[in-house]
């Protein structure tokens, strides 16, 4: 019988890992039979007939496209991200603490304490309508994908709750069954209203907003229209792409009838379900879940302004562009129509990232990773900056999880006068607290909770979600657990609790009590690549500059 092992990665001369295991993986559920495989092509050096170990080439010979994706088998009740080291990443950077002086604060050793550092934040600041939010990070867009609609009340409760952005993701009227249509456009969406309504039953009116997304499907649909007639929404994000991958949104359908229906409102579906042959094969078991795809748009400079001035015509009073990880060409493209179009936020996505669905290679190879994208974004700010032009605010999304890479996202994009990123764009790590939450839940229900959890935290909800009573205080006329969603207060706990509190905490050891503070000198980078990639000095540069000039 095959031994089946995972191979440890190997290292480079300087100690790089390489990704040489180009025929298993995690995301795909494949391996290898033997750990010395061949460098080059990822399998084993001795492939043999009678090794019953589904390496991807061997997954692929009875699954095909299925094992471009992550495992079909989770899809709904799974994320999934790069798996590849691109050899640069958040902790390449160190934050620099201060002693001498504050900024933001009084240097009184009775203000200065980290529970009055001020992590609220604004995005659209120079719009007539800004819009403030408590913490600098949004809730990015969750569409259509199977796992953003099943957490979705604890989704909205907890951003709310939290009082950020909430971003409504593409192709949620489009998929909806229930949505009805007069000459192509959605005239009714249940799903998108209780989208919506699940956001403002927390909202406290003051700190942040509902965004509703929109794709060229969603455009074409007239899902904006809708949106911002009926529903009440004034806050509309274009997209033109995400870091995950640099094709359309994708979404995997296990009801025939649905595939259908998705083909006759204009999407693309695969394979055709309105083939007879692949009718019965579906019938039959041969394949289990439909793909439908979003198409991608080509944006134009003037269609795009023109398309801004339209939405504003229509009451949108803040608009928002999320974008992916492409060529630096795009990049320039996208600022100098960010910068023209004046708009309020534009989310740079990285590649490496996460997804609901999104094919494996091209997470893994395609795209521009989140660093190398960001500093050719903060290229471009300066460049527009010198030449007196209309710098949009920027957020920046690509795997953030804590509050040390946020802080250094926004240190990396001081220009000189604070940072132009407002916002971190979060999606994995919200839906992990509110499936956790969920879950934890539900096993407290049926008293399955793990045995060394239960005794340091509690059996119940309402002793293990730490936040549970100052929740329960804030909505009196709402119960936990019925009208309040525990993952929501899991959310609003991780955000609010975890994330908040750590980066009053970095404020604080760096003497910058105010996020227009915090500023690029924050940051050493402590490899070669991170300073060649971004122009943030190394602590040796550091060091041999500023020491000779105080002595």
């Amino acid at each position: 019988m095959p031994v089946l092992r995972e191979c440890p990665p190997p290292r480079g001369a300087e100690g790089e890992t390489l990704n040489v295991i180009e025929n298993a993986r995690s995301t795909t559920d494949t391996k290898v039979r033997v750990p010395d495989i061949n460098p080059i092509s990822g399998m084993c050096p001795i492939c043999v007939d009678d090794c019953n170990v589904l390496c991807e080439v061997a997954k692929s010979c009875f699954r095909g496209r299925e094992v471009l994706y992550p495992s079909t088998e989770y899809f709904g009740r799974s994320t999934a991200s790069s798996n590849k080291d691109f050899f640069i990443d958040w902790s390449h950077f160190q934050i620099m603490s201060e002693l001498l002086t504050a900024k933001g604060i009084p240097e009184d050793s009775d203000l200065a304490f980290f529970e009055n550092a001020d992590i609220t934040t604004v995005v659209g600041s120079s719009s007539k309508r800004p819009i403030r939010m408590s913490m600098p990070v949004h809730l990015a867009g969750l569409g259509s994908t199977a796992i953003a609609k099943n957490y979705w009340a604890e989704l909205a409760s907890g951003a709310a709750m939290t009082g950020v952005c909430q971003v409504i993701g593409e192709n949620v009227c489009g998929m909806d069954s229930n949505a009805v249509y007069s000459n192509g456009k959605v005239q009714d969406s249940p799903d998108l209203k209780h989208r919506v309504d699940s956001y403002n039953d927390f909202w406290d009116g003051k700190n942040g907003r509902i965004v509703l997304q929109t794709n060229i499907e969603d455009a074409r649909g007239g899902a904006d229209d809708y949106a911002v007639s009926k529903l009440g929404v004034d806050v509309v994000e274009r997209k033109w792409g995400q870091g995950a991958k640099a094709i359309g949104g994708e979404v995997r359908v296990g009801d025939l009838a649905k595939a259908i229906d998705l083909k006759k409102r204009g999407y693309l579906v695969l394979p055709d379900p309105e083939d007879p042959d692949v009718q019965k094969a579906f019938k039959d078991g041969a394949f289990r879940s439909f793909e439908r795809h979003s198409r991608v748009g080509f944006p134009k400079y003037d269609g795009f302004l023109e398309d801004v001035d339209e939405l504003r015509s229509k009451g949108v009073k803040n608009v928002f562009l999320k974008t992916g990880a492409f060529k630096p060409e795009v990049v320039a493209f996208t600022m100098k129509c960010a910068s023209d179009a004046k708009l309020d936020l534009v989310t740079f996505d990285g590649a490496g990232a996460g997804t609901g669905m999104s094919p494996v290679p091209m997470m893994n190879e395609m795209s521009t990773p989140g660093i190398y994208l960001f500093s050719q974004v903060i290229q471009c700010a300066k460049l527009l900056k010198e030449q007196g032009r209309f710098v949009p605010d920027v957020s920046f999304a690509g795997g953030f999880v804590n509050e040390t890479q946020i802080y250094k996202a926004l240190a990396l994009s001081d220009l000189g006068d604070g940072p132009i990123v407002k916002s971190i764009g979060m999606a994995r790590t919200p839906l992990l607290a509110a499936m956790k939450g969920r879950n934890f839940t539900d096993l407290a229900a049926e008293g399955k909770l793990p045995p060394k959890f239960a005794r340091q935290y509690g059996e119940n909800p309402e002793q293990f979600f730490i936040s549970a009573p100052e929740i329960a205080k804030r909505f009196p006329g709402k119960k936990l657990g019925k009208d309040i969603p525990w993952g929501g207060v899991g959310l609003y706990t991780y955000w609010h609790g975890r994330i908040g509190e750590g980066l009053k905490q970095l404020m604080a050891g760096t003497r910058k009590f105010k996020l227009p503070c915090i500023e690029r000198g924050d940051l050493v980078s402590l490899t070669k690549r991170a300073h060649e990639a971004t122009g943030v000095e190394t602590l040796e540069m550091r060091a041999a500059r500023v020491i000779k000039e105080i002595l």
